[in-house]
């Protein structure tokens, strides 16, 4: 019998690879997305048609309107997501789609699910691209939410450990892209925008279309 894990599924590229590479690692997986008021809420359809395609055991799409918070172009219309022509022109500052909490809210949430499996291994698509940009996704940031889980769970002050796997944490866009494609990640039921139309199609001029598409065009000179 494979390890069993959790994996924070959002429906884009780099969870998705996330999965496949915990998958080549002997994991079985339950996998959560998460409803949390987000205007690109398209990604939930492509979070199911990968958790299908991965042959994830379950996959539970959890509701939490953290939205009431605002606070985010991601969660609030009143924000604009950023748009702009190229990857040059995306700052170093964290940006206005950055969602406060929202990494250590759906990690807690899936620490909460894993302990009532009796799972210890959870994984999440972060990755060094976000590093600048989004205070969550940093490998400091994981190794801390590591070891506050194991204060604060039975499973971790019982021994067993809990541990965050971020298998993506130092590669760049391409090297994810090229890893997926090496373990037969379909990335066309993939969605990676934050201001997708109502039929799902990408907007092309978020930071997140702009990263998607550069990292398919340096994965794919090669």
């Amino acid at each position: 019998m494979n390890k069993q894990a959790i994996i924070l599924l959002s429906g884009g590229l780099d969870s998705a690879t996330a999965l496949a590479i915990g998958k080549q690692s002997g994991f079985d997986f339950y996998a959560i997305s998460f409803d949390y008021g987000q205007r690109h809420k398209v990604e939930l359809e492509a979070a199911k048609k990968v958790a299908a395609s991965l042959g994830v055991l379950e996959h539970k799409i959890f509701h939490i309107d953290i939205s009431q918070f605002g606070g985010s172009a991601l969660t609030d219309p009143s924000i604009k997501v950023p748009e702009r022509t190229n990857c040059e022109e995306i700052g170093k500052d964290i940006p206005v789609t950055y969602v406060p909490a929202r990494n250590t809210i759906f990690l807690s949430i899936a620490l909460g699910w894993a302990e009532s499996l009796g799972i210890t291994n959870m994984f999440i698509g972060a990755n060094i691209v976000d590093y600048s940009g989004y205070p969550d996704c940093r490998p400091e940031y994981i190794k801390a939410f590591e070891k506050m889980a194991n204060l604060a769970t039975k499973s971790g002050v019982e021994g067993q450990g809990i541990k965050v796997h971020a298998p993506l944490i130092n590669l760049t866009k391409a090297e994810i892209i090229q890893k997926g494609i090496e373990l037969g990640v379909d990335y066309s039921i993939t969605i990676s925008c934050y201001n997708p139309d109502d039929a799902g199609t990408p907007c092309g001029k978020c930071d997140s279309c702009l990263l998607r598409e550069a990292g398919f065009k340096e994965a794919l000179k090669n």
